[in-house]
């Protein structure tokens, strides 16, 4: 099915950046590891345990088992970049996460200034396992990018891409990808320049251009197309068998690339996972007023808002937060919030979290 766009309304009202990006793993400490010691990234705050045990509100706000209960670690990842972190504890918890070619697989992309040494330091890493041998785009608007999969210790898909200084779609649309500052030096993988893209695999490609277009006020950059023999599919891409991928990449605001997928393979899973399954994942707005965002986003056709707003005022890490989930026609996971200036985790560390920028259109 695809979305009406007679009816959506161009970008989430006040948005000025995608907050962050959140997934669902096996182990927080594990993974808070991983991103620190290997790939780099800063521990900001954790939270946790987050449960209400004698309510509906986990149900009602998240969309999980009333009884799950979650960790949860935010982490400044790269110059323009927030990572959150979950672990559940939830009755019926999926643990086996979506393949890249399952409806509700995703990915998160690290741009890199030599690929071939960034993938040496990874080899070296333990429990990381790299995907294949680095690729070369050959042809088509990313003519020229160099590109290679790899996995954390949990089996959480990563990739880096080292993006060639001109690419061929800037020749045919003013629309431009954001790319990384490439002065910035971070710690971890060597010529890391932060994040370059997010991924998500959709049922219907032109459904969540749509959507990610208007009412979340993208704009499409360039679509490709791979097709791919099992050899190359289970070595490249971790699907044992052959496969077609049609891809769109989107600019959202000022900062963020987002990748949407959509793969045509014989036994693709089709269920999304949910924000407690392992494999769970979110996208998180920065807005000015959440209630007014939540107000317009209820009005748009396939979205639906998970509850009221909430207001954080337990005297922890962020308090003061407001924020509110809301789900697009798929069912994929996302959020807008806003966090006020001096958060009380600002208090335990130096590293802070990135934004809001000045606005959705600051490039």
């Amino acid at each position: 099915m695809s979305l009406d766009t007679t009816t959506a309304t161009t970008g989430i009202v006040g948005a000025r950046n995608v907050d962050h990006f959140a997934y669902t793993v096996p182990d927080l400490d594990q993974a808070v590891d991983f991103f620190v010691g290997a790939l780099g990234a800063e521990l900001l705050y954790t939270l946790g345990p987050v449960e209400e045990p004698g309510s509906d509100w986990m149900a009602r706000q998240l969309a999980v088992h009333p009884r799950a209960s979650a960790r949860i670690a935010l982490l400044r990842f790269g110059p323009v970049s927030n990572l959150e972190l979950f672990q559940y504890t939830a009755p019926g918890q999926n643990t086996v996460p979506p393949r890249n070619s399952d409806v509700g697989g995703h990915l998160l992309a690290i741009d890199v200034s030599d690929i071939d040494a960034a993938v040496a330091y990874l080899r070296d890493q333990p429990g990381v396992e790299v995907q294949g041998d680095v690729q070369l785009v050959t042809d088509g608007p990313a003519a020229g990018n160099r590109w290679v999969y790899f996995r954390a210790p949990w089996g959480l898909q990563l990739e880096l891409r080292q993006v060639a200084d001109q690419l061929p779609y800037e020749q045919t649309t003013e629309a431009r990808l954001y790319r990384p500052d490439p002065e910035w030096r971070g710690a971890g993988i060597p010529g890391s320049r932060g994040v370059g893209h997010v991924g998500y695999t959709v049922p219907d490609l032109e459904q969540a251009v749509a959507y990610f277009t208007g009412p979340m006020g993208g704009e499409l950059v360039y679509r490709e197309e791979l097709t791919a023999d099992a050899s190359f599919a289970g070595r490249q891409l971790g699907v044992d068998q052959p496969l077609v991928r049609e891809t769109a990449v989107v600019r959202l605001g000022p900062v963020t690339n987002v990748e949407l997928a959509r793969y045509t393979v014989a036994d693709q899973r089709t269920e999304l996972p949910r924000n407690s399954d392992v494999g769970g994942h979110h996208l998180a707005f920065f807005v000015d007023d959440v209630e007014l965002a939540a107000a317009r986003l209820s009005e748009v056709a396939g979205t639906e808002v998970l509850g009221e707003p909430q207001l954080i005022e337990d005297g922890g890490p962020i308090h003061g937060d407001r924020w509110v989930y809301f789900r697009g026609p798929w069912g994929v996971q996302l959020e807008v919030l806003n966090m006020p200036d001096g958060m009380p985790y600002e208090q335990g560390t130096s590293a802070r979290r990135y934004g809001p920028s000045p606005a959705w259109t600051n490039r």
